[in-house]
């Protein structure tokens, strides 16, 4: 690229990143691996240029609308800037520069009833061994700018448009700051093993998870006939909508039916709930181990429901000895559900077929069990350990892509 040319690219922004000192190459490097993997174009590279990532056409501009749509999705980026870069750092050029892109920017933008746009100019200088400081370099591209576009007012306040320019092993100028998923880059954080329902929360629970760097293996409890098929596939479909945030799914299924019988008949109604859930633990503590996961992960939120009681997670606990990590625990059903509408699996998960969790519960369940005496019954459940086995070792894979 000539000192004189441009061409369209996406500057790629992460946030926390970018305080992790000494292992920041590391957490660069895999988000730089996801964003190609997502693009999946030998024309396309992602590159790192001092403190972003850069996404280019080899040859050519870039279509940014079509990358932002592929990797919009990828955990670890706060922010996409469709931008011209140039290798120019002659001031005079920038400004130009600046004037071209922003004459093009205004004409697509829409300004207040009057038509009169307010805007601003910020400069962030990466090399610092530019003769200019970045508040003199915004007050000469900001006056060019207004002497040679009218339409256009200062505003420093509350600009319609912002320009930005940064300046750092090449020179960047851009308007649009779009927003991204945040987080840290899927995988960096090791792996757990989700308990997913086809409820409203564990999806959630999963998404959050994931977004810290996570990887999920959702397990799914299936307990036909008293479940139906139609439960399953929601299941799946919620699968399917957290996939696009990961790299595909491993959708482990158990048959649960065998445990939650032998359970209904020998634990009294009131803390079957309980005895379900440390069941569920136990088989997906296998799981984890099969898959070196680190943790569990589960929908609960704190006091939302009776097997989600502080007395009652104390109780359930003890059935695995992973960790079990419970992202919801502080959230009430509404934020839950803002995050199932944003991600796409609330609709999915409020279709009317039941699934195991919501099977056979006691009219007045218990609340506030002690973990020791809950511990001491199942300790007595003989047959209880064989069917956990059982349905571990008949579990089933589908591949969620």
């Amino acid at each position: 690229m000539s000192e004189n040319s441009h061409k369209r690219v996406l500057l790629v922004k992460y946030g926390e990143i970018a305080l992790r000192k000494r292992n920041r190459p590391i957490y660069e490097k895999q988000l730089a691996d996801a964003i190609r993997g997502k693009i999946n174009s030998p024309d396309i590279r992602v590159t790192r240029e001092q403190g972003r990532l850069l996404v280019e056409r080899v040859n050519g501009d870039l279509e940014t609308e079509a990358v932002v749509e592929k990797i919009k999705r990828v955990f670890g980026i706060t922010a996409f800037c469709p931008s011209i870069k140039t290798d120019t750092k002659n001031l005079d050029e920038i400004k130009r520069l600046s004037l071209e892109f922003l004459r093009a920017y205004s004409l697509r933008s829409s300004g207040p009833e009057n038509g009169e746009i307010s805007f601003k100019v910020e400069t962030k200088r990466g090399d610092k061994s530019y003769p200019l400081t970045s508040r003199e370099i915004s007050s000469e591209v900001g006056g060019y700018i207004l002497d040679n576009l009218p339409g256009l007012k200062v505003d420093v306040h509350k600009p319609d448009i912002i320009l930005w320019i940064e300046l750092r092993y090449h020179t960047y100028i851009y308007a649009a700051v779009i927003p991204g998923e945040g987080g840290l880059p899927y995988g960096s954080s090791g792996k757990g093993v989700l308990l997913l329902s086809g409820g409203i929360d564990s999806p959630v629970a999963g998404y959050l998870t994931a977004r810290r760097g996570v990887e999920i293996l959702p397990v799914y409890f299936h307990s036909p006939p008293y479940t139906s098929e139609r439960a399953a596939d929601k299941v799946y479909d919620i699968a399917k909508q957290l996939a696009p945030y990961t790299r595909g799914l491993k959708l482990y299924t158990v048959r649960f039916t065998d445990i939650q019988m032998y359970l209904y008949e020998n634990v009294k109604p009131e803390k079957l709930t309980l005895f379900l859930k440390r069941a569920m633990l136990s088989v997906s503590s296998r799981v984890a181990f099969r898959e070196n996961a680190h943790c569990l992960i589960t929908g609960d939120s704190i006091g939302q429901v009776s097997s989600q009681t502080i007395h009652s997670i104390e109780a359930i606990n003890s059935a695995s000895k992973l960790p079990v990590i419970r992202p919801l625990a502080a959230m009430d059903k509404q934020q839950i559900i803002d995050i199932a509408q944003k991600i796409g699996t609330f609709e999915i998960s409020v279709r009317p077929y039941e699934d195991c969790c919501t099977l056979f519960q006691a009219e007045h369940p218990e609340c506030r069990p002690k973990a020791s005496a809950i511990e001491n019954i199942e300790s007595r459940l003989r047959e209880l350990p064989g069917l956990l086995e059982e349905a571990f070792n008949n579990s089933g894979i589908i591949e969620v892509p």
